[in-house]
């Protein structure tokens, strides 16, 4: 025996459950702040510099200070437990580029949809993309400096949201906020996976 430990008392290494997790919402709502901010990894980003060509269809009232846009996706990678590791898609938000959401979609187990009340309607097609397709959710309201704050329920009538869809508020930039949004993802969808497997009553 070395070192006060013998080969016998060695464990296997744990061979962790991977899932994947999207991060949607409007465009400027700070998605791919959130992902590097969590992300273990350097956090893969396809974003280009907004050009004068795209003014009349990139809105930016609100984020005038905003100089560049996903294009494809964000993606980092969190590990949450030992033998959990979440791998984060975060969506392109402008409309021209929904036609990646379905690709991005494929075999995710939850989402985060990120909401800016300043900017509040700019979620409702993710909201609406997530229920249509049954993918569980969670809308984090993100902490803008001066915009107004709202109480998570009066977000919750804002958007019509079912009463099981957690809504809560997060600082993109702050690592533990964020890993804390994640957390209630996968809770959530694992909730919902548990409910949907319970036999109906007769």
């Amino acid at each position: 025996m070395a070192f006060g430990r013998s080969r016998r008392d060695k464990r296997p290494p744990v061979e962790p459950v991977t899932l994947k997790i999207l991060v949607a919402g409007g465009f400027g709502v700070g998605k791919t702040t959130a992902v590097g901010a969590v992300s273990e990894i350097r956090p893969l980003r396809t974003e280009e510099r907004l050009t004068e060509a795209g003014r009349p269809v990139d809105d930016l009232e609100g984020v005038e200070s905003k100089t560049t846009t996903t294009v494809a996706m964000d993606f980092g990678r969190i590990t949450l437990r030992e033998d959990l590791v979440l791998y984060l898609f975060g969506t392109p938000g402008q409309d021209r580029f929904w036609f990646l959401w379905d690709e991005l979609a494929q075999g995710a187990l939850g989402a985060v949809v990120l909401a800016d009340t300043r900017r509040l309607e700019d979620c409702f097609a993710a909201v609406d993309y997530f229920e249509r397709r049954r993918i569980p959710f969670t809308v984090a309201v993100n902490v803008f400096e001066g915009s107004e704050r709202f109480p998570p329920p009066t977000v919750r009538d804002a958007l019509d949201l079912d009463p099981e869809v957690p809504v809560l508020v997060c600082d993109a930039r702050d690592r533990s906020s964020v890993r804390d949004v994640l957390v209630a993802v996968v809770e959530n969808a694992l909730e919902r996976a548990a409910r949907e497997r319970e036999p109906v009553a007769t």
